[in-house]
């Protein structure tokens, strides 16, 4: 790990010299890089409106304003409780993904974090290296119908992160994101752990189908079909079963 911690007057900001060798307050806004734009996608694959790209090609990055979804999100927008520095979301997600990239997962590989604290709650944003060519998995469906081998390595896939203990508090069909290779990538990691097997893989596994149902439903031309869930399922367990 090659993290750096730097204090502000609010808060603290967590970065990675081997990325970003100077980083300040203004980098986690978008009037602090020389491009930024706003991250826009089909069937509402460009989130919240609360991420971005920023900087220039080669090296482009992520930034994400941590924002509450939800019920909860119409009344408390983009406030947290503060329980301390390490418990931060921003600080938690940054080290989760730091782990897990330097184990060669298909996650975005963290740049910098920070939060800003007021009183007993606190704000948060993180910056991450984007991940080049890739397309949320709604909008890659939504291209062509894609064939069993797809969806047997999709499901393959999820495995993968599910035998490595990786906990996604919100795996679905924006989150799990396709290179031009086919091969599988998870975004947004907040809330994310590192867990013992359990239930939540099953949990997970629902939550990425009802997902693909609701995308489904606001495009019936997608092509998404109970056999192909049938095929992630097929290429999900067999990938256990050769574990």
């Amino acid at each position: 790990m090659t993290e750096t911690v730097e204090r502000t007057k609010n808060g603290a900001i967590l970065y990675d010299k081997a990325i970003i060798n100077q980083i300040s307050a203004e980098r986690f806004t978008p009037e602090g890089w020389p491009h930024a734009e706003i991250l826009t996608g089909a069937l509402r694959s460009g989130g919240r409106g609360n991420t971005m790209f920023v900087g220039n090609v080669p090296r482009q990055f992520v930034l994400r304003h941590y924002l509450r979804g939800g019920l909860l999100g119409k009344i408390i927008r983009d406030t947290y409780i503060f329980s301390g520095e390490d418990l931060t979301r921003s600080f938690l997600e940054w080290r989760l993904l730091d782990k897990l990239a330097a184990n060669n997962m298909n996650v975005p590989r963290p740049a910098a974090a920070r939060f800003c604290r007021r009183g007993t709650f606190y704000t948060a944003d993180i910056i991450t290296v984007r991940i080049p060519d890739v397309v949320s998995l709604s909008q890659y469906i939504a291209k062509i119908d894609r064939d069993e081998v797809f969806w047997q390595s999709l499901g393959a896939s999820v495995w993968k992160f599910h035998e490595a203990g990786v906990y996604h508090a919100d795996m679905n069909a924006y989150n799990v994101q396709v290179d031009k290779d086919a091969d599988i990538w998870m975004l947004d990691f907040d809330r994310g752990a590192l867990k013992p097997p359990g239930p939540w893989q099953q949990e997970t596994l629902s939550r990425l189908h009802r997902s693909l149902q609701k995308v489904a439903a606001m495009d019936p031309i997608l092509h998404f079909r109970d056999a192909n869930w049938e095929q992630l399922l097929e290429g999900y367990f067999s990938a256990a079963r050769s574990a």
